[in-house]
């Protein structure tokens, strides 16, 4: 699967984690660089939040991320994790090729 990163599919990164994580949007949005994790995460997300949003990244993606240090990486923002996926999809595209 190829995936462009457009402002659309941030904004649908950003529904979906919110979903899997059952969270509100925080005050004034979530910012594209705003850290997920962390003591400057607005979201106070925790270990197992990372595991629903892999686990729900996997499922409409396809994109495993078995690696913990990959999965916080990924999840460092909703801008890392776009970047992610699209690496992901272009990585998944060249071994079908």
């Amino acid at each position: 699967m190829s995936i462009t990163v457009t402002p659309e599919f941030i904004a649908s990164l950003k529904a979906m984690v919110l979903e899997a994580v059952e969270k509100g949007e925080p005050p004034g949005g979530l910012g594209d660089d705003e850290p997920l994790f962390g003591p400057e995460a607005r979201l106070d997300l925790d270990s197992l939040d990372a595991l629903q949003v892999s686990m729900t990244i996997q499922q409409r993606f396809g994109v495993r991320m078995p690696d913990s240090k990959e999965t916080r990486r990924a999840l460092t923002s909703i801008a890392h994790l776009a970047e992610h996926l699209s690496q992901a999809g272009q990585a998944g595209q060249a071994g079908k090729a």
